[in-house]
């Protein structure tokens, strides 16, 4: 199913590929019927807007959004270990569980980056990826809380993540996203935050940012293969 992957896409840095296939990649979401009807209707929505966006300001509210700060960190680890030491460890075994599916981490990527992680789960049958998926929920879910907090339109698609789970996120842990002040953090906390947060030391796995705009550099090529097998499919 590609729906994970379109949706890993969609929460990947904002190129002109991207907005140009958005129709396409829409349309795919329609066939797969693997959202609830609500939250494509909201998903197209986003899509719709991003298209009428100037790129760059789209760009920049990306950067804002995702790369400044931790509390929408794309990094699933950062919420879960932070900076603990076992970081290291569940990057590895993700690492591994990813080349089960030959889907291998290249180097200056990070395993919990969550299009990459979405991107494992459009290799896995659909049950199983659903499975998948319950691990990270409150996570994932906790994140849209706090986009919504913040009135970013990117709360959607976190929103869709938590429909197409089979576990739901605990309560507890939303309550306390919720209730947390939104986050602003001046370049100087930023930089003092990310020069402190060097727990996992790998140098194949290393990364300055939370997320990186290349830290999914495949998203080009994964577009334009889905588009080319949609119009194969309509010949």
């Amino acid at each position: 199913m590609k729906t994970f992957k379109i949706l890993g896409l969609l929460l990947s840095y904002p190129k002109v590929e991207l907005i140009t296939h958005l129709d396409d990649l829409m349309q795919i979401l329609e066939l797969e019927k693997l959202l609830p009807a609500r939250n494509l209707k909201k998903i197209k929505a986003f899509a719709g807007d991003l298209k009428t966006q100037d790129i760059y300001q789209s760009q920049e509210t990306y950067v804002e959004l995702f790369d400044r700060g931790r509390a929408h960190c794309l990094q699933l680890f950062e919420h879960i270990h932070g900076e603990s030491r076992d970081r290291g460890q569940a990057m590895v075994n993700l690492a591994d569980a990813y080349a089960e599916k030959d889907l291998y981490v290249a180097s200056g990527q990070l395993p919990d980056y969550l299009p990459l992680f979405l991107e494992f789960l459009s290799l896995c049958p659909v049950d199983e990826a659903m499975d998948f998926l319950g691990d990270p929920i409150t996570v994932i879910a906790a994140i849209g809380v706090k986009l919504k907090k913040r009135g970013a339109a990117y709360a959607v698609i976190f929103e869709a993540l938590e429909a197409l789970s089979k576990v739901k996120a605990d309560q507890d842990m939303i309550a306390l996203a919720k209730a947390e002040p939104l986050e602003n953090l001046t370049h100087e906390d930023i930089d003092k935050d990310w020069e402190e947060a060097n727990a996992f030391d790998n140098g194949d796995m290393d990364s300055d940012d939370c997320n990186s705009c290349n830290a999914f550099p495949k998203a080009t090529e994964e577009i334009q293969n889905i588009t080319n097998e949609l119009r194969i499919g309509d010949q």
